[in-house]
């Protein structure tokens, strides 16, 4: 059998509800049986009282009111109560039941002569709206034929000319509202279509904002959160959709000061903000967004009412951050580099015969003591001068001369093996190397080069140790996120990293400690830190510090630092020896 898929009315947009559904035609149904059986049945109750007349007319009042709150109550249970589907039977059954009322109404209230025949006309413009044309056509026969039969056996006036109008109104009504009806499911149709399509439409927009990696979210005039998704709460850490509707504005200002300053400017003063760059951080981490906020302005015609709204759209711009960080840094290492191999040959020759001509001078006879003291300083300098001279270099030389598959667990063994005994480690201080036995992470590159990383980012760790403390090694495969996005590593990434239990490294030191010849140490040269960011750019690697750090091992907290050097992992090949630790 034929079934009604319409839906009831939800509180749509009023420019969406254009037609009326078959349950909002229903409950007026509803409304209009009940109140009509009530009035006729008072009515006939009334007329019988007074003049003891009318026993019939109260009879049927009776019989009607009863059976209208029976097929009233059942109908509102069915469709409004189970939500049951609305069969074209059940419609015939509220049609003709109320057909069978208006009859009732006629007939008590004086048949062919009743002022009341006009309520055929509603009932049948209801049939209209409920039914397909052709069904209405035949209720509204259904009509004419009950009011007929009615006139016909209890009119004493018989069939006159006002009955035959009558009749005639009738099915023109039904035609006419069957016209309607047609009209107006052809508008439910189109307006069901759109609801579809917007639907549609919503759908795909939720899903394209909750998967997108950009945190987005809108605040009113008032600072209160209009809609968040689920990556403006990751970035944040804050639990955005139970802030739906409260002010949101201090508790964003908490986590990023920048992301709450550009909202309130697009929400109070219209002021857009494009590529604005801010900090967030949270109770986890501490890293960088970019920031862009719009704003729209809306209002309801006729009354007077005025609003904004702004929208945010910010992202973590950190890997962006660090990958300009490490462009800077070996432009600048690579210009240092240039400009100092030059230097170095410039002034070593001349120092060269400097040093020469002076022990020349102290080796002549005639040379008192305070000549000899004065040349043998001189002899002394040009010598500490030579070692610097070498020192810058081998920082300039730094590359690659041989590669080979080199496993980077073995060369932090050896170079924790040659730490522990170097002269400059502090009494009572431990050397570690957490990389497991029989596991191995191959790396391509030149064996001796990156043992020379190694040991000197360990010594430097040494030298920033307190006596009885701790440097840690261990290798490990690069976890999620160190690898900022825009380096291809397509076989993955090898992380060793350097742990002390030191004091911690200052911001101002932690930007400027790659430089060739920034030092904090008395008598450094400067030059340790460059070599290692230029022997690991060298093995297409990076370099990064955390300080303070956290012991992820056992989940306590470090109050030291930690370096790491992540490097591509290499494939090994059965060809390719295995790589011994380099210990002297």
């Amino acid at each position: 059998m034929q079934e009604l898929t319409a839906r009831p009315g939800r509180g749509d947009d009023p420019a969406l509800r254009v037609a009326l559904t078959p349950h909002a035609v229903l409950r007026w149904v509803y409304t209009g049986r009940l109140s009509l059986a009530s009035a006729i049945f008072v009515a006939a109750a009334v007329v019988s009282q007074r003049t003891g007349a009318g026993v019939s007319d109260l009879l049927v009042a009776s019989l009607a009111f009863g059976v209208s709150v029976v097929v009233a109550g059942a109908s509102f249970a069915w469709s409004e109560i189970y939500r049951k589907p609305l069969r074209l039977g059940f419609l015939y059954l509220q049609t003709v039941h109320d057909l069978c009322l208006v009859t009732a109404v006629v007939h008590v209230t004086g048949g062919g002569a009743s002022q009341f025949a006009a309520l055929y006309i509603l009932v049948i413009a209801a049939g209209a709206l409920l039914l397909p044309p052709g069904r209405s056509l035949l209720l509204a026969a259904f009509g004419n034929a009950l009011y007929f039969t009615d006139v016909v056996l209890f009119t004493p006036a018989g069939v006159g000319l006002g009955v035959w109008l009558q009749l005639a109104v009738f099915a023109v009504v039904a035609l006419g509202s069957a016209w309607v009806g047609a009209r107006l499911r052809e508008a439910g149709r189109d307006r069901e279509a759109v609801e579809a399509e917007l639907v549609r439409y919503r759908l795909q927009a939720e899903n394209i904002l909750e998967n997108i990696r950009s945190g987005i979210l809108s605040v009113d005039e008032r600072g209160q959160l209009r809609f968040a998704n689920p990556a403006a709460a990751l970035l944040l850490d804050l639990e955005l959709d139970r802030a739906i509707g409260r002010p949101i504005l201090g508790q964003i200002a908490g986590r990023s000061p920048a992301l709450a300053a550009a909202l309130e400017r697009a929400v109070g003063a219209g002021e857009r903000t494009t590529r604005g760059e801010g900090i967030v951080t949270t109770p986890e981490r501490r890293f960088h967004i970019g920031v862009t906020t719009t704003f729209t302005d809306h209002g309801i015609e006729g009354v007077g009412t005025s609003g904004r709204t702004a929208t945010a759209i910010f992202s973590d711009i950190s890997d962006q951050k660090r990958l300009e960080a490490l462009r800077l840094r070996a432009e600048r290492l690579e210009g240092i580099a240039a400009l100092s191999a030059s230097l170095a040959h410039e002034i070593k020759n001349p120092l060269a015969a400097v040093r020469s001509a002076v022990e020349q001078l102290a080796g002549m006879p005639q040379a008192s003591d305070d000549e000899r003291t004065l040349t043998s300083l001189v002899v002394r300098e040009s010598d500490r001068l030579s070692r610097f001279l070498s020192e810058f270099l081998d920082f300039t030389r730094v590359r690659v001369r041989q590669t080979a598959v080199v496993d980077a667990a073995a060369v932090a063994r050896g170079a924790a093996a040659l730490a522990a005994t170097h002269p400059d480690c502090p009494p009572g201080l431990t050397v570690t190397c957490s990389a497991a036995d029989g596991v191995t992470f191959p790396v391509q590159g030149d064996e001796d080069l990156l043992h020379r990383a190694v040991f000197n980012l360990v010594l430097n760790a040494m030298q920033a140790t307190p006596p009885n403390g701790h440097v840690g090694i261990d290798v490990v495969p690069a976890p999620r996120g160190v690898v900022p996005a825009g380096l291809d590593f397509p076989t993955g990434a090898v992380v060793l990293r350097v742990t002390d239990t030191g004091s911690g490294i200052p911001q101002d030191v932690r930007d400027r400690m790659f430089d060739p010849f920034f030092t904090t140490k008395p008598g450094g040269s400067g030059l340790g830190l460059a070599v290692v960011q230029r022997a690991v750019e060298a093995h297409r690697g990076f370099v990064t510090i955390e300080s303070p750090c956290f012991d992820a091992a056992d989940g306590r907290p470090a109050h030291g630092s930690r370096v790491s050097i992540v490097l591509p992992r290499a494939v090994p090949t059965p060809a390719t020896p295995s790589s011994t630790p380099i210990v002297s």
